[in-house]
């Protein structure tokens, strides 16, 4: 029997604008970060890296890389979007375009800080450049750690609202594959609908996960897709598969500290027989010490700015998660904004300007002394 290879070898029509759009070509992501090393400018050491066809990029100061007193993170890749996007507008006090929240204009914030302040602080200082973020992260903040990268704190620029994020859910994507027996679609009981089973999977796993209607901090399921290689309607699927999203917090005893075998068991206890899960990657959740002194000091700064500099925690994951697992801290702190990933994204531009004077205060005083 041969094995069905979903996704890849089915034809595929979609009348979703996103599902049209066309992946980011390697070219772009190198022409983005060789913008953003550029504009940096000389007199730095730009250490570059690839991995899995991702390129990125560690400036700092001298010829020798150090453990770095603050690592400033930036991912500079998006997801797919209409081409109306990728032409800025000016619409009052937002600026709309695909990135401008997640998080090209932070990106740019924390680029023009380093370049200014780096030479002058009494400790080392790096920018570090990234172009896979929105497809896990592995090939670039993950890689360049097990490089050898590494730092005491880490300001990670995704959008904030000049407020900072010490916590973020962990992730989990998995896929649902179900296995029944073919038949003519007029002989139901002839055949095993496999498409049936996997239905009646979700729905057990999603009555222990209901979709919130409201920002809640617990668990969530994303039914991501579903599909199976038939293609004619009298035909019983022998095959199905669905692709899941997971997000959890620390709270969740179930899936926190599992290991991806245990997580399996897991998921297998809401599936019919004949459906099997296999976890694609299981990331913990993002968590860092609010007493840090460093802490201190990011709050003082974003506060001499007028900003409340309270704590958020994130339903997303992003690359401090990495850090984390290598035990350094790690939080979110950037601009203001709105709609990231949807067709009206836009960043809030009175955050800019005290951005870029919050991030220069607490580069001053890292300690909030």
């Amino acid at each position: 029997m041969v094995a069905w290879k979903p996704s890849r070898s089915l034809p595929r029509r979609s009348s979703c604008w996103l599902c049209r759009q066309p992946p980011i070509a390697p070219d772009d992501l190198h022409r983005a970060l060789n913008f953003v090393v550029d504009f940096v400018g000389p007199g730095f050491t730009v250490e570059r890296f690839e991995s899995g066809g991702k390129p990125s990029a560690l400036i700092y100061r001298g010829a020798e890389r150090p453990r770095f007193r603050v690592i400033l993170n930036a991912h500079l890749d998006v997801v797919p979007a209409l081409p109306v996007q990728f032409r800025p507008r000016r619409a009052g006090e937002r600026l709309y375009a695909r990135g401008a929240q997640d998080m090209k204009v932070s990106a740019l914030v924390e680029a023009q800080v380093f370049r200014e302040l780096a030479d002058t602080l009494p400790y080392p200082l790096a920018l570090q450049l990234v172009t896979d973020e929105e497809v896990g992260g592995r090939n670039g903040t993950l890689h360049q750690i097990r490089q050898g990268v590494s730092g005491e704190f880490v300001i990670i620029g995704e959008h904030s609202g000049l407020r900072i994020v010490t916590d973020s859910k962990g992730m989990i994507t998995a896929t649902l594959r179900a296995v029944g027996r073919g038949g003519h679609s007029a002989y139901p009981w002839l055949g095993d609908n496999a498409l049936v089973k996997l239905h009646r999977s979700l729905a057990s796993l999603l009555a222990a996960y209901p979709v919130p209607t409201e920002e809640a901090w617990r668990t969530t399921v994303n039914v991501a897709r579903i599909e199976t290689p038939n293609q004619a309607r009298n035909q019983i699927p022998a095959e199905a598969e669905a692709w899941l999203d997971i997000r959890f917090p620390p709270e969740d005893a179930d899936l926190n500290g599992k290991t991806a075998e245990e997580i399996t068991a897991y998921l297998a206890s809401f599936c019919e027989p004949g459906v099997t899960p296999v976890v694609d990657l299981a990331d913990p959740p993002h968590h860092a010490s609010r007493h840090r002194p460093e802490i201190r000091g990011l709050k003082q700064a974003a506060a001499g700015q007028g900003y409340r500099a309270d704590f958020l925690r994130k339903h997303g994951a992003a690359d401090g998660r990495f850090y984390y697992q290598q035990g350094t801290d790690a939080v979110i702190f950037g601009i203001g904004g709105d709609g990231l990933h949807g067709p009206d994204e836009y960043a809030d531009t009175i955050t800019i300007a005290p951005y870029y004077q919050a991030l220069k205060d607490f580069l001053r005083n890292p300690a909030g002394q």
